[in-house]
């Protein structure tokens, strides 16, 4: 207790400077971080100039996906037990490896008539493998030492201050390549390459943790003294529980409990199956990890939700350009590059500012559920499947560029409230003490749906293009320097409606699944409520 006493006047004030500072970082380094979702802006020119398929410029979108996803326990790791430094440096050389490569690429095209060899195929699936990491990693640093620099109270709103940096990345660097730099491409990757390196090589110097002021002993500090900071792990977005402050916990290295004291005599209830796997904690919640997730069925129904909504959101993310093309084209014989552009960049921009939407009201319609209408938060889950089937329906029907925004825009509310609604699910399903390491293995599930709609969409796509020897289509204009009849399906919604059809059943099936899960959650709250066992934590 000296010692924090003769510190307490070294520590930064809650609105301090440091802090501030901090937090404008971080919030930077989010907008940097959040390029992922401007894929499709320039996709098509991509695989046009370099004469590519469809297929394969979705296995280049699908690189990056992954490179999020898979590299999510690593960089979360790094930051828990070295700060944010290391990753933030393997952000800045990720992204400017990774779009100067892809830039590179571009500059040089391919020969006319051909595609590209297998291993400079190869080049560009890892430069877009090394977006995506870099994208986790400057996300991962930024919302952690957000968390670390503020108190709970304050982390639900810090933290979504940066996150919506993340969801309006999109929208700011697609917004400068329609403004600044309409129909050129390789100005645009260059600077994606410079915009998204430069500034988190400034945030190297001012993204650091900021130690909070001790707080004051309460009744559940009796045997633990005054709290800890508890490191945070890969952090979730928009936790809105108001019983839940904290956005990231630690996994292994912490041993400070996150809410109250762990029972002193370190006993645990006895096994059964389904949730009762879990040892009792003072917060009531249930605490579900490791083998014991794997060996829960609400695991695998929210793991197949994630799989099938996820999967159609990066179907369509990944694709939106190749479908405002598919409908320019189809309406305007006499293509125009610049001006399918601004249709490309209007989507893309559409499409970030609905995820940011999405992400916020989400936390707030799924407070609306359980704390106003007392209902398990699983709801949400049915609202949120319900979107995605209105933006793939809306998809299938329109059949002009300009009535596009209404499909994309559905559809990133809809993205974006998924990401906003399943954490703070995953928290009341299998508890906050793991809650890193269990959201780690449901964002597994992206890499399954994901891979196979956007294959599919690929390969549905290069069905419909013309061949070389097609001259039925009288598009004759040029995209990046390819002929575009010879690498872009012209006949509008038919390149693509097969595909939505896939998604549209794939939607339904996890309204399905929601709406099942969630009447079970509230069988289960009423069962507790009459008095009887406590079904909350078995699997029926």
């Amino acid at each position: 207790m000296t010692f924090m006493t003769d510190t307490r006047d070294n520590v930064p004030g809650l609105l301090g400077a440091r802090r501030i500072i901090t937090l404008l970082g971080s919030i930077l380094v989010a907008v940097c971080s959040g390029t992922n979702y401007i894929f499709s802006a320039y996709a098509p020119q991509l695989g046009a100039r370099l004469h590519i398929s469809h297929t394969q410029l979705n296995v280049v979108g699908l690189a990056g996906n992954a490179g999020v996803y898979v590299s999510g326990p690593i960089w979360g790791r790094i930051v828990d037990s070295r700060g944010p430094r290391i990753p933030l440096t393997g952000a800045f050389l990720c992204f400017l490896i990774g779009y100067s490569g892809i830039k590179r690429m571009y500059d040089a095209g391919a020969d006319s008539g051909t595609s590209i060899s297998a291993a400079h195929f190869a080049l560009l699936v890892v430069c877009g493998l090394l977006t995506g990491l870099g994208a986790n990693a400057g996300i991962g640093s930024a919302i952690s030492t957000t968390a670390k620099s503020f108190p709970e109270s304050a982390h639900a709103t810090t933290t979504g201050l940066v996150l919506s940096g993340f969801g309006l990345s999109a929208f700011l660097f697609s917004t400068i390549a329609h403004v600044f730099f309409p129909g050129n491409t390789s100005t645009f990757l260059l600077l994606l390459a410079l915009a998204t390196s430069m500034p988190i090589l400034l945030a190297l110097f001012i993204v650091r943790p900021v130690p909070l002021p001790p707080t004051r002993p309460g009744p559940r500090d009796d045997e633990h003294g005054d709290y800890e900071q508890i490191l945070s792990g890969e952090v979730v977005p928009f936790i809105t529980d108001p019983n839940i402050h904290t956005v990231g916990v630690a996994e292994e290295d912490s041993r400070a409990p996150l809410l109250g004291s762990r029972p002193q005599d370190g006993s645990s209830s006895t096994l059964r199956p389904g949730r009762s796997h879990s040892r009792p904690r003072p917060d009531n919640l249930p605490d579900i990890h490791g083998k014991m997730l794997w060996r829960n069925v609400d695991f695998y129904v929210v793991f197949v939700i994630m799989a099938l909504l996820n999967g159609t959101g990066i179907m369509y993310i990944n694709n939106i350009g190749s479908i405002s093309l598919a409908l320019f084209a189809k309406s305007n014989p006499n293509y125009d590059e610049v001006e399918a552009s601004k249709w490309q960049a209007a989507q893309v921009s559409t499409l970030s500012v609905g995820n940011f939407v999405g992400r916020i009201l989400s936390g707030l319609v799924s407070d609306f559920i359980r704390n106003r209408l007392h209902l398990p938060r699983a709801y949400s889950l049915c609202i949120v499947s319900s979107l995605f089937i209105i933006s793939q329906a809306s998809a299938m029907a329109i059949s002009s560029v300009s009535t596009l925004w209404i499909a994309t825009a559905t559809l990133g509310v809809a993205y974006g409230s998924l990401y906003g609604a399943l954490p703070s699910i995953i928290i009341d399903w299998f508890g906050l003490a793991h809650l890193s390491e269990n959201w780690g293995y449901v964002t597994l599930a992206p890499l399954v749906g994901g891979n196979i709609f956007s294959i599919m969409f690929g390969r549905n796509l290069d069905a419909h293009t013309p061949r070389e020897e097609d001259t039925s289509h009288d598009v004759t204009r040029v995209i990046g320097g390819a002929s575009l009849s010879e690498h872009q399906c012209l006949i509008g919604r038919e390149c693509y409606v097969s595909s939505l059809r896939v998604t549209l059943v794939a939607c339904m099936v996890a309204l399905a699944l929601s709406t099942w899960a969630a009447a079970r959650e509230e069988r289960r709250k009423r069962a507790v409520g009459k008095g009887r066992t406590d079904e909350r934590d078995r699997d029926l």
